[in-house]
């Protein structure tokens, strides 16, 4: 249970310094949306696509307090918001997301981190 502790320290520590940045504001989200703000307070609309750094790209949906992340092949991964009271930190277990502005930062266990512009 300590180790499980552990490893769930070393994956957060990374979005609480990665939640500190701020970057160009978003523009407004459609009409009749119920926006959620990222960290720095800017409105993410309610489903974005994303041109990723490795050519790639990524769909985020946010559904409550929590985002859906549509990835290539079809893949689909649900992270709740992390801690339950915040819209622009997202993750489980090994995944987390970072939302900033128009970037969010993609963490996977065992890969580099992967930044996507919307």
């Amino acid at each position: 249970m300590a180790s499980r502790s552990f490893r769930a320290a070393l994956l957060l520590w990374p979005l609480v310094l990665v939640g500190a940045c701020t970057s160009t504001p978003a523009k407004s989200p459609v009409a009749g949306t119920s926006p959620t703000l990222a960290g720095d307070g800017t409105p993410q609309p309610p489903i974005a696509n994303y041109a990723c750094d490795n050519g790639g790209s990524i769909t985020i949906r946010n559904v409550g307090s929590s985002i859906r992340l549509l990835g290539p092949n079809g893949v689909e991964e649900d992270l709740p918001a992390s801690p339950a009271n915040q819209k622009s930190r997202y993750g489980e277990a090994r995944d987390a997301i970072v939302l900033d502005g128009r970037e969010a930062l993609v963490m996977r266990s065992g890969h580099t981190p992967l930044t996507c512009t919307r």
